[in-house]
């Protein structure tokens, strides 16, 4: 499965989704892949730590070898880095990506991540991160996914980035990917007592607009979890936003083996949590 995470909102936890559902991806035994596009790296950053070396083992690197006329196509494991986390692997960002973005353009590369992902063949799931705008970045994204998953978070600015976001997603798929898919909206950084998300999300419901069940807590433990570049499911377990994290995951991969005993010790063992 090839997903992609994107909302052209910034500040919607587009990093912050990816690689938690990539880190509890591998920890149920998925061979995972996170492909970071977002030339700030805060995947990246995350999952291998601020002061982790780029070097040239990156994805910005690869969309450079496109551009150049080489006899052998290139590899996708040339590219791609372990991290700390057994079944996790990364293709990091860089900010070449913003340098080279119009040479890729003018040369119609559109589709070399959908052609270097078609050689992988020993991942279970691919994670794809994207820049908070509709590029070439994010429309390479969405052309070599199977599905899209968009972060929302209750807001007004939000909710018309929303609208705009479908209408692009629609376009990928007539013009470039009839199979990809909305997998769903997922309300993150939610405020449970607070009227204005309550009624955001009615709203959109009452539109037939695909929400997903699971929402996602706002809380100080994620900024930690960045922090210590501990994706949650190794952080704090037991914690009721990692307990979100691991009922999301099930909702979006109800056949993956292992999920249904991650949940259920989730929900007998979590301490309740702030």
């Amino acid at each position: 499965m090839i997903r992609v995470i994107f909302n052209q909102k910034g500040g919607v936890g587009k990093s912050s989704i990816t690689a938690n559902l990539a880190a509890i991806s591998a920890y149920v035994g998925q061979k995972t892949l996170v492909i970071d596009l977002d030339p700030q790296g805060n995947s990246s950053q995350y999952l291998l730590g601020r002061g982790a070396e780029i070097g040239r083992r990156n994805i910005a690197e690869f969309f450079k070898s496109t551009l150049s006329f080489k006899l052998l196509p290139p590899r996708a494991a040339d590219y791609i880095r372990e991290t700390p986390f057994k079944n996790l692997d990364i293709m990091t960002a860089s900010q070449q990506l913003a340098e080279i973005q119009s040479s890729l353009e003018m040369k119609h590369k559109i589709y070399k991540l959908k052609d270097l992902l078609g050689t992988l063949s020993d991942y279970d799931a691919v994670y794809i991160d994207t820049p908070p705008n509709y590029n070439f970045y994010t429309m390479s994204a969405l052309i070599a996914a199977q599905t899209c998953l968009i972060p929302y978070d209750c807001d007004e600015f939000s909710r018309q980035a929303l609208y705009t976001l479908l209408q692009n997603i629609d376009e990928i798929r007539a013009d470039h990917n009839a199979q990809l898919q909305v997998e769903g909206i997922v309300v993150n950084q939610f405020q449970a007592r607070a009227s204005l998300p309550q009624r955001s999300i009615h709203e959109l419901k009452s539109e037939g607009l695909p929400l997903l069940d699971t929402m996602i807590s706002s809380s100080i433990k994620m900024k930690e979890s960045h922090d210590l570049s501990l994706p949650l499911i190794h952080f704090l377990p037991k914690h009721k936003l990692t307990q979100e994290f691991i009922a999301l995951f099930a909702e979006l991969n109800p056949q993956v083996p292992g999920v249904d005993k991650l949940l259920k010790v989730a929900e007998v063992e979590a301490p309740n949590l702030a």
